[in-house]
């Protein structure tokens, strides 16, 4: 949870009347006739509302025409960051303890709603549960205004009707929603428009992610991108292939968006946990990790490599779990890593490695096996120390709340907005 200030008391009268009228009284104290005075006034207030018009287009938020609200209007944190020549946005959720519905902090949602609203042409969702009513609204919305909408979930989801009233919403207006992956889960949380930007990140598209869970979410403008995410979205939606029955091909791994490198995964074709060992394995100075599930012993044999070998390995682990026998919690703490149980009452639910403070590497993927082997995930690792800054800061916030954890009460269930590994 961030501060904010308060709002200063506002001026009385606009800003390019003030002008004016400064403009006037110096006229007049100079004795100069008065049409020249007026004269000048009016090319001062000429000047004033050419310098507000373009500062409002300026900052425009980035709003369809069916947006209830503009991004200025909306409560939202300070914890998103704008990088690589504006085509990439990072955000990041900010829970309140206890959660309460006056103390909710906008962030993801109100990011996502208006990204869905940009869309002129399409919109390709794949995401494991969705039930907050505005990026539901903006996809009917979206539909409404005559672009393609296209969602796949995880087919126990849409099955139950506890869990997907929002997908209920998008079929009777004639979206086709396909559910998939009954052995294991569809786990991917990602959103295509119009073929040229993605959203992507840890976070599911509901109440609970957003306002109690700690979670981060992407925007990459990339048509390259785009293509990749539709290219594996195309190999669910259409051809229902989930899970080991998809097959590698049709994408292209490495990608610069805005100057900056960009490796592109999904499983569990593209063998993940390799790449992500691989990243790893080339630590010099420092690794920090954020993990709701982490019990890949790959992953974790390197981390005790890496710190044997001097480099600074420090982590957070949800602490749901985290104590079985299966969690790498127990051997890294045990080998004297510093790592610890997350603080949030609620979820830890980050998947995040930052590396030597200069390479991110996000996504759904959770660093166990059923991840690597059986869900329906996507990771990207990003080569930029801008953005390793970002999820470095989040991690100095979550890595705080940890050293000052109470007990943890009892993580919702299932049904209530938690996921499986």
């Amino acid at each position: 949870m961030s501060s904010r200030s308060p709002k200063r008391p506002s001026r009385k009268g606009q800003p390019e009347q003030l002008e004016v009228q400064q403009v006037v009284r110096a006229a007049q104290s100079l004795g100069l006739p008065a049409w020249v005075w007026a004269v000048v006034a009016l090319l001062v207030a000429l000047a004033v509302a050419a310098f507000l018009f373009a500062s409002s287009k300026q900052n425009k938020p980035l709003a369809g025409p069916n947006a209830t609200a503009t991004a200025a209007q909306r409560p939202t944190g300070n914890d998103s960051g704008t990088l690589a020549g504006g085509q990439i946005v990072v955000g990041f959720t900010q829970p309140t303890y206890p959660e309460k519905p006056a103390n909710h902090i906008h962030t993801l949602d109100t990011k996502l709603t208006d990204f869905i609203n940009t869309a002129q042409q399409s919109v390709d969702i794949a995401i494991y549960q969705l039930d907050l009513p505005d990026v539901t609204q903006a996809l009917l919305d979206a539909k409404g205004r005559g672009c393609t909408v296209r969602a796949v979930t995880d087919i126990d989801i849409l099955k139950d009707p506890k869990e997907n009233p929002s997908f209920k919403q998008l079929q009777q207006v004639g979206v086709t929603v396909v559910g998939g992956n009954p052995n294991a889960i569809m786990h991917d949380k990602f959103v295509v428009v119009d073929g040229q930007a993605v959203w992507t990140g840890s976070w599911n598209f509901t109440s609970n992610d957003t306002f109690r869970y700690n979670n981060n979410g992407l925007i990459l403008k990339s048509p390259a991108l785009a293509a990749n995410y539709t290219v594996t979205f195309e190999k669910m939606w259409r051809d229902n292939k989930f899970g080991a029955q998809r097959k590698p091909g049709g994408t292209t791994p490495q990608l610069v968006i805005g100057g900056v490198p960009v490796a592109s995964y999904f499983a569990p074709e593209d063998d993940v946990a390799e790449k992500i060992v691989a990243k790893l394995e080339g630590a010099q100075t420092s690794i920090e990790f954020m993990a709701f599930s982490f019990t890949d012993d790959n992953i974790g044999a390197t981390l005790l490599a890496k710190a044997k070998a001097g480099v600074a390995v420090r982590g957070v682990f949800e602490t749901t779990g985290s104590d079985t026998r299966f969690s790498e919690y127990g051997k890294l703490m045990k080998a004297g890593l510093d790592v610890r149980q997350d603080g949030n009452p609620y979820l830890m639910h980050h998947k995040v490695f930052i590396i030597d403070g200069k390479t991110a590497i996000i996504g759904s993927f959770n660093f166990s096996e059923n991840a690597e082997k059986s869900n329906d995930e996507n990771l990207l690792i990003m080569d930029d120390p801008a953005i390793a800054a970002q999820f470095s800061s989040e991690f100095g916030r979550v890595y705080e709340q940890a050293r000052n954890r109470a007990t943890k009460g009892v993580a919702p269930t299932e049904g209530s907005g938690a996921e499986q590994p």
